[in-house]
């Protein structure tokens, strides 16, 4: 698993309206919360995406741009952002099948990701990384202290 102070793997990979996102694109302008879980549609992914979603003022407070990524094709993405009512962003690391949660070192077995947050910097550095069993809620106040670290300079 990629450790606090590495650089982040860049990555460019669909969200749920079909639109681009590079982690880059966020360097020198937003603090990122990535945030890998195993499927859509499940009672602690989704419990984990609505934490996200409630706390976005909180976390647009601190800079944060919350990617909550899994091996989902994207219209299962679309699907699930939908029937949450959620506007973070969902992103598929379907194809190449989770060549991103390899990455980041969070590929499980089986094709899905391992249920993992890493807070990366403005400068594109992990500053904070977490993993998680698969039944397991991240919580959301722990990613909200990572980022009170980074913006105080820790």
């Amino acid at each position: 698993m990629i450790t606090p102070g590495s650089p982040a793997p860049d990555f460019a990979l669909p969200n749920q309206a079909r639109e681009t996102v590079r982690l880059s694109d966020f360097r020198g302008r937003r603090n990122v919360v990535v945030a890998f879980h195993p499927l859509a549609f499940t009672p602690v992914c989704s419990v984990q995406v609505q934490a996200y979603e409630r706390e976005r003022p909180q976390l647009d407070g601190l800079d944060a741009e919350v990617l909550v990524l899994s091996t989902d094709p994207g219209p299962a993405k679309r699907a699930w952002a939908e029937s949450l009512g959620v506007h973070v962003q969902m992103l598929s690391d379907f194809h190449p099948q989770g060549a991103v949660a390899t990455a980041y070192g969070v590929m499980g077995h089986g094709g899905l990701a391992e249920r993992a947050v890493f807070v990366v910097d403005k400068q594109g550095i992990v500053r904070w990384a977490a993993k998680y069993r698969m039944d397991e809620q991240p919580p959301v106040e722990d990613v909200i202290a990572a980022l009170r670290d980074v913006q105080a300079g820790a």
